[in-house]
């Protein structure tokens, strides 16, 4: 089933300590890890990764780590290659066949409307971003940092009727399978992690309960120096001060901490964060508020050459990076810390004279239409009530328009059953995935590139695995990113098969890894 489915800082100068020192490990080396560290740097693909560690300068934390580690040039995310089921991939092991989770924003048949009190027909959009904070202009979300659910309006989510009972869906309920903090927990390990928006709450798992520290500064939030309603990702310095946050929280965890800092903890068994300085350094197209003027966003060329935004916004990963794996090792945690950079997503196209720029309204007079998201690719819902009468004329309708479209082809049922869920029988699964040629973007705005589609450019991201023990190797299998989960449970000394996802799709711990 998987198968289809910067400036040398003071910190790296300790890492270049800590990592030729690292040979020196306390357990033999079969013995588990004791601590996972797990960073998804979003946006940066697998050939970022191999021209980093090509480069003759510049980032020495990821030229360090790539001396203690596997590098898997061939490894690819989930499709559709959205944040979400990136992130969830990464986590239970399972891509949207069995986790249920197609997008952050998407559709259940099942469902029904925020507000409505489950009455009318059921099926419904179901957005998990910035749109369910109590007030997304915060950075606390209007609740309390380190508290998702405190910052989660219940107002805001979709609803489910079972039983007679109308009650409203939290992320983590829209989650079909158990993730690895929930099987690390159960067995008595400490929990943590810190990501983008409160809605993370769904890598809890459908328990509510796998992190004990989840820390979800708003990225979408105001910033000082912006305006009223601009977020942090309008400029590259604010995107950089909100990862600080998220880094500053993984730096109390090791110091046995919690995120904040305000209270003692166990340094986590499991814990990370994600990184969206590269992911706004590939799209934003020029400086911001609070940025230095002449900054360019994206890429120079086809060979992945970044423009001096996006440089600056890799080299600032890598000086943070190099932060925490100096703090590992003053707190004597290195040896017994495995460590992962991974990416969530890619992000398409990195070939700047390929980005086409679509509108999608055209989407919208699909008959039959229920709701679509698009952003180089594009999902399409029939209305469940009138779906089957429809369903033929939806499809004549994307075929006939499908060059005005920038369409490279179309997954109908037959082929999405396949792969996902028949669209007929499960309620999430969507009726049309029109996968876009290469370079489309579904934007009326300037953003130079996007991600949750199928292409390379989308689906193709870093990956690296470094530990004092790992000798340096270069694995070039196609591997996935969906099998980091059982690989963190088999590094902790646990059964990957707790894993509901891993027993239903088969996914293997990731090769080359002694």
């Amino acid at each position: 089933m998987s198968s289809k489915r910067a400036v040398l800082s003071a910190s790296a100068v300790s890492l270049v300590v800590s990592l030729s020192a690292g040979g020196s490990a306390t357990a033999a080396s079969n013995t588990p890890y004791r601590h996972v560290l797990l960073v998804s740097v979003d946006g940066l693909h697998g050939i970022d990764l191999s021209n980093i560690l090509a480069s003759a300068k510049g980032f020495p934390t990821l030229k360090l780590l790539g001396q203690h580690a596997v590098v898997y040039p061939n490894a690819f995310t989930s499709a559709p290659s959205d944040s979400f089921p990136g992130m969830v991939g990464q986590v239970t092991g399972g891509t949207p066949y069995s986790a249920g989770v197609f997008y952050d924003d998407s559709y259940d048949r099942t469902l029904y409307a925020p507000g409505s009190g489950c009455k009318g027909l059921p099926g419904t959009e179901t957005n998990f971003a910035e749109n369910i904070d109590y007030n997304s202009s915060l950075i606390n979300a209007g609740g309390t940092l380190g508290q998702p659910l405190t910052q989660i309006d219940p107002k805001k989510l979709p609803m489910r009727l079972e039983n007679g009972v109308c009650a409203p869906v939290y992320p983590h309920q829209f989650l079909r399978v158990n993730t690895m903090f929930e099987v690390i927990r159960a067995h008595g390990g400490y929990t943590a992690w810190a990501d983008k928006h409160p809605a993370y709450d769904i890598l809890n798992g459908p328990s509510g309960k796998g992190i004990i520290d989840l820390y979800t500064p708003e990225i979408d939030s105001d910033f000082v120096g912006g305006k009223p309603g601009e977020s942090h990702t309008a400029s590259y310095a604010a995107t950089r001060q909100n990862d600080e946050m998220k880094v500053r929280a993984v730096l109390n965890e090791i110091d046995g901490r919690t995120a904040n800092g305000n209270n003692a903890a166990p340094v986590p068994e499991i814990f990370g964060m994600n990184f969206q300085a590269v992911s706004v350094g590939q799209k934003l197209a020029s400086s911001g508020p609070t940025d230095p003027a002449g900054l360019v966003g994206g890429y120079a060329d086809a060979n992945g050459t970044p423009n001096n935004a996006l440089l600056a916004q890799a080299e600032y990963v890598d000086d943070a990076l190099g932060r925490i794996v100096a703090h590992l090792r003053s707190r004597g945690l290195l040896d017994s810390t495995l460590l992962i950079v991974s990416a969530k997503h890619g992000q398409s196209p990195i070939d700047p004279s390929t980005r086409r720029t679509i509108d999608d309204t055209p989407f919208t007079l699909t008959p039959g239409y229920g709701f679509h998201i698009a952003d180089d690719e594009a999902m399409i819902w029939l209305a469940p009530a009138t779906r089957a009468k429809n369903l033929a004329g939806a499809g004549s309708y994307l075929t006939k328009n499908a060059q005005a479209l920038g369409t490279e082809y179309l997954l109908d049922r037959n082929a999405l059953k396949d792969v996902y869920r028949d669209p007929a029988v499960d309620a999430r699964t969507p009726d049309f995935i029109d996968v876009s040629k290469h370079g489309v973007i579904y934007t009326t705005g300037t953003k130079l590139a996007e991600h949750g589609g199928f292409s390379f450019d989308d689906r193709n991201v870093a990956l690296l695995v470094a530990g004092t023990r790992i000798a340096p190797s270069v694995d070039i299998a196609s591997v996935q990113t969906t099998q980091i989960a059982p690989t963190i449970l088999t590094a902790l000394g646990l059964d990957p098969n707790d894993l509901q996802a891993v027993r239903i799709e088969h996914t293997a711990v990731l090769p080359g890894l002694k």
